[in-house]
């Protein structure tokens, strides 16, 4: 890959910045200064320094962002704060999106990759990577109605639900799993008993929980053994 376009596509730099960061002698390959932009440099291989700063390639990133209320899940909005504008510098890259939708008001969880594959492989229904949610309810939930979440509700437009999980925390509060991602699926579910959701919240990705120690707003770097836990 060319020197410019490997050090670029890591999202820090631009094309541009990275042609003067060469022609003023701070890029070096195996130790020795970078000559022009074109060279072509294995990253698996190549030991690369960038401004004093050893640089690390990734083929593709993985964050966890704990999404505050407010703020919507998509790539560019005129209105509103998007996801990828939490992203701080450092994992910043071209390409970037949300895998996975959260209503504005939904918190929690948002895996932010730009790896298509990857994110196919948990949002489509058929691989059954499963998505927890907490709800706090307006009314209290019967049984009949968790009875009905788990069989695979109806909702009103006539849309069959996969099975749900659920579990009731108190009579107002559940924990719901689901592995489909609808529109305002977990809303419209809840809605066709009857009931009405006040607080959502995405708590895990398949086998991965959101970070307790990750405040609202913030996000970090999904670790390569973590990413193994969320399709497992």
């Amino acid at each position: 890959m060319r020197l410019d376009r490997l050090i670029s596509s890591q999202g820090r730099y631009s094309r541009n910045e990275v042609k003067k960061l060469i022609r003023d002698g701070l890029v070096t390959v195996n130790g020795e200064k970078a000559a022009t932009s074109d060279i072509q440099v294995d990253p698996a291989v190549s030991e690369v320094v960038v401004a004093g700063e050893p640089f690390i390639y990734r083929e593709h990133i993985y964050l966890m962002l704990n999404k505050p209320e407010g703020v919507v899940s998509a790539t560019d909005d005129r209105l509103h704060r998007t996801v990828l504008d939490l992203v701080p510098p450092e994992f910043s890259r071209p390409g970037l999106f949300p895998a996975g939708r959260l209503d504005a008001d939904t918190t929690g969880f948002v895996l932010i990759t730009d790896d298509g594959d990857f994110a196919h492989r948990i949002l489509s229904p058929k691989n059954h990577v499963e998505k927890t949610y907490i709800a706090e309810l307006a009314d209290p939930i019967t049984d009949e109605d968790v009875g009905k979440l788990e069989e695979g509700i109806v909702l009103k437009d006539g849309f069959e639900c996969l099975p749900s999980k659920i579990r009731v925390l108190d009579d107002k509060k559940i924990e719901i799993k689901i592995c489909e991602g609808k529109y305002h699926q977990i809303k419209r579910m809840l809605a066709a008993t009857g009931n009405r959701v006040l607080v959502l919240k995405r708590t895990q990705i398949g086998g991965l929980p959101l970070d307790i120690d990750l405040l609202p707003g913030k996000c970090r770097e999904i670790t390569q053994e973590e990413l193994g836990v969320i399709t497992t």
